[in-house]
């Protein structure tokens, strides 16, 4: 089954994709294997009508394919997602040496479920920076097997844990045990496996960023493989959605641009985020070689569409109350729309009814999300890139369940809907 196909890709991409930047650099070699060039910020850009390219910052990547028609009438088809994900961060200075153990400081990034990351297999995935003549060099690295843990305190220490939840003090009861340190430094002995695993000498690392991962395989599960359980669902079953997507157009009239972010979790406020100037600078650089005046460059933009994908809430039996009873969105019944009246979603009527005739097109399923009006709504890159290009917009996401876990699920079926979709969209 072809869903279920998609389904393994997914889960393939993830698990290849532990950091955020090792979730552009997935991203990239699938690029260069469909043909997309690469354009480097810092040189002159040629481009083609028909052309394929992509420009990278940082761990944001976007991913553009040149419509076959008149730039300034047929616009801009946008899908936007993001390469990060909730979880912890090494600190710059992260060893110390605590009751005979290497344990390691870090930071909450986002706002991930705590209690999921205690006794998991959990290792440590990023970039660190290596001296060398003129700019520094970046080296991705990845520990496979497990490196690091966060034992949970015995039942008989916590009685109240299944009462009261597991609470965490973030600076006190986070830091990671790495091992057993006998007489060496703790600082010299992270540094140490960080050459191993990078390949250089221990005094060449200026500096790093390490996200910790659960080393466990992302999954199908359920009696007939209807679901799929994996970390980082939230957002790269959205980004593969939309790189799958892209891949497979043709020759579209307009141009289709696929839009990555780092920092949705946090914010977007940086030069890598939605809320920086990525995707307008990419925009003007195809309007300038497209030869547009700034009034063509205005109609080709008011002639574009954006969706902001992002995973959504699914409807979790377990816990009714916490919906809004006539927006129950499931699982494996395909993409869902996400409305909120205060624009931390984009979408309004006009946009909606584009994306619902997208998914006819497409003959998938659709659903219609709104939080309970008593609960503080979630928000998304889409209501920042709208703003900044002025643009109709929607959000949309699958629907899953666990959102922000270390351990995610979503439905098998729904990420070949969402792909076809936006294959749609692409093409429109």
């Amino acid at each position: 089954m072809q869903q279920i196909e998609k389904a393994k890709e997914l889960i393939e991409f993830i698990d290849a994709s532990p950091s955020p930047w090792h979730a552009a650099a997935s991203a990239e070699a699938i690029l260069q294997a469909s043909g997309f060039v690469r354009m480097e910020e810092g040189e002159r850009w040629k481009l083609e009508k028909g052309g394929r390219y992509y420009a990278a910052r940082g761990a944001s990547l976007i991913a553009f394919v040149m419509g076959s028609g008149p730039l300034a009438e047929k616009g801009f088809r946008i899908v936007g997602a993001h390469t990060d994900s909730p979880g912890l961060r090494l600190k710059p200075r992260a060893a110390s040496s605590s009751d005979g153990l290497l344990r390691l400081g870090v930071e909450v990034y986002g706002g991930p479920i705590l209690a999921t990351f205690t006794d998991r297999d959990l290792s440590l995935a990023g970039r660190v920076v290596l001296r060398s003549e003129g700019i520094p060099r970046t080296r991705l690295v990845r520990f496979e097997e497990p490196l690091v843990r966060l034992p949970n305190l015995a039942i008989h220490m916590n009685r109240d844990v299944n009462e009261q939840g597991l609470k965490l003090n973030k600076q006190t009861e986070l830091p990671l045990i790495a091992g057993l340190l006998g007489e060496e430094d703790a600082e010299n002995s992270l540094r140490t496996l960080l050459s191993d695993k990078a390949d250089c000498e221990a005094q060449d690392i200026m500096s790093w960023e390490l996200a910790v991962y659960d080393v466990q395989k992302g999954c199908l599960w359920g009696r007939n493989s209807e679901f799929v359980a994996d970390s980082q669902l939230d957002n790269l079953g959205s980004t593969h959605a939309a790189l799958s997507a892209l891949i497979s157009v043709g020759e579209p009239e307009s141009t289709a641009i696929a839009a990555f972010f780092d920092h949705e979790e946090v914010g977007s406020q940086s030069a890598t985020g939605a809320a920086g100037s990525f995707l307008s600078d990419v925009i003007s650089r195809i309007a300038c070689r497209s030869r547009l005046d700034e009034e063509d460059r205005r109609r080709a933009m008011a002639g574009s569409y954006f969706i902001s994908a992002d995973m959504a809430h699914a409807y979790n039996p377990n816990f009714p109350n916490a919906y809004e009873p006539g927006h129950k969105v499931m699982v494996n019944g395909g993409p869902v729309i996400k409305t909120n009246v205060n624009q931390r979603y984009t979408t309004n009527a006009e946009t909606a009814a584009r994306f619902i005739s997208l998914c006819e097109k497409a003959g998938v399923p659709v659903q219609q999300y709104a939080h309970r009006s008593d609960l503080g709504c979630g928000s998304t890159i889409g209501p920042m890139v709208a703003a900044q290009l002025g643009i109709p917009s929607v959000d949309v996401g699958s629907p899953m369940w666990a959102m922000h876990s270390a351990r995610e699920s979503a439905g098998s079926h729904d990420h070949a809907f969402m792909i076809a979709a936006l294959f749609a969209a692409f093409e429109s």
